[in-house]
């Protein structure tokens, strides 16, 4: 009697919630991307991922400041006046101003592991090879296809390594991620510091005399090389690309793939038995047209620029145009007075301020580059090190505060810092303030990265940050020549242009949307 009541009551509770009960399982054989990446977990495999993405994103920092440390030796072998120096700087942005749109493009289109694969291989060929160039010309053409190597990699590791990432750790884990700079920095300072002075290490062949400094060249080919072979043999592709893309089983490997290494002791596999995907109707709208090799190259065409176009369009128009300001004042102000820190350091060796005797810094043309000063890369190290306060601190306030706040706040001590720069009298104090600049600035890069990948869709956050960067290269080519032309007859110009244009960021960036902890689209 007992059973024969349960068994009478029982239709009875399940009848009054049959309807919410389907719903809520047919809810639960698909996830969104975002519940998806929760229920994978957060563990070993995010730690080994930031280790993989840090270490490319280390190799194009040694790869764009390797020209900077090998400057006060290079000029004497390879003739240059501080005009060329400006030259050589600027060629490998020009070439990551190419390769950064085109190489977004492609990730959008293609997969972020594929093309980070090329464009890490095409940096690390180049940069190696550049190591050969007798004349000041070839080596700066071979520098330019070494930037669009790193035009593509810069961009596509941030969205990448993003796509990985639980909505409550993004932020700190991207921060985590761009502290590797700091790291590619002081690898990159503490090389030059080992090889360049050491002259022992040079080879005289009948076509080239291989100095030391050409040898440090090729040394920073290899992290660029050794991470391309990493994401090419272990490395899987963006989830939430293939979601986008409509391929719902290799999405799903990879999520059960992070579940296992991110719950190693689970008997179970990843619960869930389907994912939410992108319908197949933008697949078939985005298919070229029949016709002419005309009219295909044009539809083609129209599709690449397509991102592009709608960066500058409804909600996106606004964030996209402070954007561009922000990335074009960081990029002039950064690149354009870190490329020089080895020679602004060489020309304060006799005391004073790099601006502080003109006809001093004209002679100093004349004199020999060797012996090597060590005392220039001694400087550098000392600099690249100080990123480290910066990136803790982003990493531990990044969540808390917000991109937003911590990008506005430290252009504007980063301006300030510059302006010291130029005002102090003594060459203790210039690198001190350098260290400065350098601690907080970082600060802006690694806040600019979060808010970055943050305030775009997945279909666009490739090319938005390639538009991004590409407009930051033509920026860095400016602040460079700038530096190059003026260093010699009147470096405060620089200097105080560095400033105001940080200044300038850093009140553009008060008009950006918050998006701390916010979800990715």
């Amino acid at each position: 009697m007992p059973r024969r009541a349960h068994e009478d009551t029982e239709p009875l509770l399940s009848s009054t919630h049959i309807d919410e009960d389907d719903d809520q399982t047919s809810s639960r054989k698909k996830l969104s991307y975002e519940e998806a990446v929760e229920k994978a977990g957060f563990g070993l495999f995010h730690w080994l991922l930031l280790v993989v993405c840090g270490w490319a994103n280390a190799s194009d920092a040694v790869e764009i400041l390797c020209v900077s440390f090998l400057l006060p030796t290079a000029r004497c072998d390879l003739l240059l006046t501080s005009a060329d120096m400006g030259l050589l700087t600027s060629s490998i942005f020009l070439g990551m101003m190419v390769g950064g749109y085109v190489w977004g493009y492609l990730a959008d289109r293609r997969g972020r592991r594929s093309i980070l694969v090329i464009s890490l291989a095409v940096n690390g060929i180049f940069g190696a090879v550049a190591s050969l160039a007798p004349s000041f010309w070839l080596f700066l053409l071979l520098r330019f296809f070494s930037g669009v190597g790193v035009g593509g990699s810069i961009p596509v590791i941030f969205s990448y390594f993003s796509e990985f990432q639980p909505r409550l750790r993004r932020g700190a884990m991207i921060s985590a991620l761009a502290t590797f700079w700091m790291a590619g920095n002081i690898l990159a300072a503490g090389v030059a510091w080992l090889v360049i002075p050491r002259t022992s290490l040079s080879a005289h062949w009948g076509w080239l005399d291989f100095q030391s400094w050409r040898l440090f060249v090729v040394l920073c080919s290899v992290p660029s090389l050794s991470s391309a072979l990493i994401f090419r043999l272990f490395m899987p592709e963006s989830p939430k690309f293939l979601m986008e893309a409509g391929r719902e089983t290799e999405a799903l490997s990879v999520f059960q793939k992070m579940f296992k290494l991110n719950n190693r002791c689970a008997t179970k596999p990843f619960p869930v038995p389907g994912l939410v995907i992108r319908s197949k109707d933008d697949e078939v709208k985005n298919r070229p047209t029949s016709g002419s090799r005309c009219q295909q190259f044009s539809h083609q065409l129209k599709q690449a620029l397509d991102p592009m176009k709608q960066l500058f369009v409804g909600p996106l128009a606004s964030r996209s145009v402070v954007l561009l300001i922000i990335f074009f004042c960081i990029s002039f102000g950064y690149y354009g007075l870190w490329m020089w820190f080895p020679e602004l350091f060489k020309r304060t060796e006799d005391g004073g301020s790099p601006c502080a005797n003109v006809s001093r810094v004209q002679n100093s043309e004349n004199e020999s580059c060797y012996p090597v000063k060590t005392a220039v890369y001694m400087e550098g190290f000392v600099t690249a090190a100080s990123n480290l306060p910066g990136n803790i601190f982003t990493i531990l306030l990044m969540d808390r505060i917000g991109g937003k706040i911590l990008l506005s706040v430290s252009l504007l001590v980063s301006s300030v810092s510059v302006f010291l720069i130029y005002v102090v009298k003594t060459k203790a104090q210039s690198l001190i303030m350098s260290c400065v600049f350098s601690g907080v600035s970082v600060v802006s890069w690694n806040a600019l990265d979060v808010v970055g990948t943050e305030l775009y869709p997945t279909q666009l956050r490739s090319s938005a940050l390639g538009v991004f960067t590409g407009v930051g290269r033509v920026a860095a080519i400016m602040g460079n020549v700038v530096f190059g032309q003026l260093v010699d007859s009147n470096c405060a110009i620089p200097l105080l242009m560095v400033s105001a244009l940080l200044l300038a960021g850093g009140l553009a960036a008060l008009r950006l949307p918050q998006t701390k902890q916010t979800e990715l689209t």
